[in-house]
């Protein structure tokens, strides 16, 4: 769900009902601002109004970077639309061209990119892993296609393909 707040717009990460022995009831939100990607807890009173606010999601494709600017295409009706790249955090890194992403629009205003939750990215640098200096769960870094550095354990060598998850940037497993 998302809302309008201190006129910003915000998505609910997390939310607890809490109802005390004295007093009236509140939420407890964790907030995350849609444009800037800023998580924040607030609180919520009994009977607080609130505006929550329409947007819509739909899938793009990925064309190309062009400078300062990514370029996307609807799969729906093959509109292109450019955005500036520093506004969109580091979706580059998660994404390669031609690859579908979710967009969320405000009336048909873009507002935020989202890759897929898990991408599969080759490794395109890694030094090799030394045995031995480790009791358990080593790691090194890996550097992907896309420039991404993401730890990984010590087994993996350059050209194999991961799976990585876009929320944490953490290695998942091999393809």
């Amino acid at each position: 769900m998302v809302l309008e707040h201190r006129s910003n717009l915000w998505m609910i990460i997390d939310f607890q009902h809490v109802k005390p022995g004295k007093g009236p009831a509140f939420v407890r939100t964790k907030l995350k601002q849609i444009l800037s990607g800023k998580v924040v807890e607030e609180t919520f009173r009994a009977g607080e109004k609130i505006e929550e606010v329409r947007l819509e999601r739909r899938d793009y494709q990925f064309l190309y970077p062009d400078g300062d600017f990514l370029t996307f295409m609807s799969l729906e009706t093959y509109e292109q639309i450019s955005l500036p790249a520093d506004t969109l955090a580091d979706i580059v890194k998660y994404v390669k061209v031609s690859e579908t992403v979710s967009m969320l629009l405000r009336e048909g205003t873009p507002l935020t990119v989202e890759p897929p939750v898990n991408v599969e990215l080759e490794v395109t640098q890694a030094d090799p892993g030394l045995k031995g200096d480790t009791a358990q769960g080593a790691t090194k870094p890996a550097t992907m296609e896309t420039g991404l550095i993401v730890q990984v354990p010590l087994f993996i060598e350059v050209g194999e393909v991961l799976k990585i998850d876009t929320r944490t940037g953490k290695y998942l497993g091999r393809v």
